[in-house]
């Protein structure tokens, strides 16, 4: 009896393809950069498990060139956007994430990222590099310290919490939350609270919800509005979840004191891109799973959904 056939999108780690290898007939795209769309509509044909990256844009064109024989599309993510999830559902086709094996990765990028943000460490760097930074000032690039502030946190899921706990030692003096129902392990670490005050009550939120219908695009000029002047916003979900053109207008007019991304719209964000030009946005090219340990288990957890799934 043939094996049956994988096709994956993007050089992995070897461990998800041994895996594979044990019971599938795997063609992968040995490359660092995106399959280019064509050559993933023709590789498609006929597989059926797709093994791919949040890179790869799923549709029904996609689907269509598979055909029938596609059984199964593992995403080495946590998130699944860039799959159209619906139609993958209405033609029988499993689709699997890897949401139990990134998360602290992710949580402990965040707490990075909101470090270099709230102490103005990119600037720090770019004005030693450049030459810039001079001898010792004494009111020169001053950043705030997480101690006494208030911790908001939008979406209280794996990420979330390992933020909470994290951040916890750093002398927090509250820490809050906002998601569509009451997290029962936040029982001592966090407070539930509606998303209105969230925006009002937070020094610093971090975002690092699901990309729904509800929260994309939710933080935007009327949420920006509500927020301290001095608040500092994290993002490490997804790009849609912030209006771009809002973050900037709010942060180059100091209605909100500064903002740290890992992820945008789109991805890597063009170098003339407005954001690019303000001081006060640390940008970062999506890394929050950017570890041997996570990537690992990444593509382990992969290769093991669709080999399940196949089976």
């Amino acid at each position: 009896m043939a094996k049956p056939k994988v096709f994956v999108t993007r050089r992995v780690p070897q461990e998800g393809i041994d895996i594979l290898k044990e019971t599938c007939d795997v063609d992968v795209w040995d490359s660092d950069d995106v399959v280019p769309r064509e050559t993933l509509l023709e590789r498609v044909k006929g597989v059926n498990g797709l093994f791919c990256t949040i890179n790869d844009k799923i549709n029904e064109e996609v689907l269509n060139a598979a055909g029938t024989s596609l059984k199964v599309v593992g995403t080495m993510s946590v998130g699944n956007d860039h799959v159209d999830v619906l139609e993958c559902k209405r033609r029988q086709v499993f689709v699997a994430t890897t949401p139990d094996v990134a998360s602290d990765s992710a949580a402990e990028l965040s707490v990075a990222l909101l470090l270099m943000t709230t102490r103005r460490l990119a600037e720090g760097l770019f004005a030693i590099k450049s030459g810039e930074s001079g001898p010792w000032k004494p009111l020169w690039c001053l950043g705030t310290v997480s101690l006494g502030k208030t911790l908001g946190i939008f979406g209280f899921g794996r990420v979330g919490f390992g933020i909470a706990r994290r951040m916890k030692p750093f002398g927090v003096s509250r820490i809050i939350y906002t998601d569509v129902m009451e997290a029962t392990y936040a029982s001592g670490v966090a407070e539930r609270v509606p998303f209105d005050e969230l925006l009002r009550e937070s020094d610093i939120l971090c975002i690092c919800c699901a990309v729904t219908s509800q929260t994309i695009g939710i933080f935007n000029k009327s949420a920006f509005e509500k927020m301290k002047q001095s608040a500092v916003l994290i993002n490490t979900s997804r790009g849609s979840v912030v209006n771009q053109t809002d973050l900037y207008d709010a942060l180059s007019s100091n209605l909100i004191g500064a903002a740290g991304l890992d992820v945008t719209e789109p991805e890597p964000l063009p170098v003339d891109h407005p954001l690019m030009t303000l001081k006060n946005c640390v940008i970062l090219p999506h890394m929050g799973t950017n570890t041997e340990e996570a990537r690992r288990a990444m593509s382990i957890n992969t290769a093991k959904n669709i080999a399940a799934m196949l089976e």
